[in-house]
């Protein structure tokens, strides 16, 4: 073994040895009118390291696109604003492309749940591979009693389509404290009050304008701007993309809000973390603390992993110092 070389957990290396034999397929395959070889569909818990999996395997094939779900969505709906149908849409998105790759599939919102199902009915039938990372397994998508068994015939068709593999194991490799100077991880989680916000310039976020400290590439806005307002995890795509550094003041116990409130949380953590952005979150409580909401908002789990990945210096008394 290569020094340096990432060591697999036995339900990691199981995925990673299926996710090869599909990209021998897809070095042997020729499209023009077969079938594409059989996707995969990883599923886990938060931090069992399924998009590490993923990302390796995409590092090793060509002709691919891979999107984050909420940057999917977001360009899926543009397209079809654009090309006036979701097949179209998708065609769009996948720009000749025979392999698909979408990080963090999940479906909890019935309007998202008809134009996805859409689209894995265009990707099927256009032959093209696909390989998924959820939290969920495919029985686990659209949990909401009132909606779920409508969308049992999308389950059937991912079961019909995609391998399921389980990337599960016991340890949530975001508790072992990696520390990195650059990205989501050189970040830090500090339960303490932080300074006064000196608005500089407004921000347009989903056609508002929000108030910002700006100081070079860096960014400091308030937790009330960003998540009390109507915002979607699309609106967020932009200015995460604009600024490489996150300072988030006003983190309240998540328990104390709405929960759409704590959605937005949830959405604008998701592209941070996707984005790799350096992020300071001045909080009233630890991380370990938010989760107590987790039963309410599907998803809050995997922003308690997140967040757990930054680092938590002590509470210290007097004026926080900004980064």
């Amino acid at each position: 073994m290569e020094a340096g070389a990432v060591v697999l957990d036995p339900a990691q290396q199981a995925a990673a040895e299926r996710l090869e034999r599909l990209a021998g397929e897809l070095r042997r395959t020729r499209w023009f009118g077969r079938t594409a070889p059989r996707g995969v569909y990883l599923h886990g818990r938060a931090g069992r390291g399924k998009t590490m999996v993923m990302d390796r395997f995409c590092a090793g094939v060509g002709r691919m696109k891979r999107y984050h779900f909420h940057d999917l969505l977001a360009r899926l709906h543009d397209g079809i604003r654009e090309h006036g149908s979701v097949p179209a849409a998708t065609e769009a998105l996948l720009g000749g492309a025979r392999l698909l790759c979408i990080d963090e599939f999940h479906v909890h919102d019935v309007g998202d749940g008809v134009l996805l199902t859409r689209l894995l009915e265009t990707v099927f039938a256009g032959k093209v591979a696909l390989v998924v990372t959820s939290n969920y397994p495919p029985e686990g998508l659209m949990p909401n009693p009132l909606f779920h068994d409508g969308f049992l015939p999308t389950i059937a068709l991912i079961r019909a389509n995609l391998d399921v593999v389980a990337v599960d194991g016991p340890l949530d490799y975001r508790t072992r404290g990696v520390v990195s100077d650059k990205g989501f991880r050189a970040g830090r989680y500090l339960v303490e009050p932080a300074p006064a916000l000196v608005a500089n310039a407004e921000l347009e976020i989903g056609h508002r304008m929000v108030p910002v400290e700006i100081d070079h590439d860096c960014v400091t806005v308030e937790f009330e701007a960003l998540c009390m307002n109507p915002l979607a995890a699309s609106d967020f795509l932009a200015p995460v993309r604009e600024f490489r550094r996150w300072t988030i003041t006003g983190v309240p116990e998540l328990g104390t809000v709405p929960p759409d409130v704590v959605m937005r949380w949830v959405n604008l953590i998701d592209v941070l973390y996707d984005a790799d952005r350096e992020v300071v979150v001045y909080a009233d409580v630890p991380p370990a603390d938010q989760g107590r909401s987790i039963a309410l908002v599907p998803d809050l789990f995997r922003t308690v992993s997140r967040l757990g990945e930054l680092a938590q210096p002590l509470p210290r008394t007097g004026r926080a110092t900004m980064i």
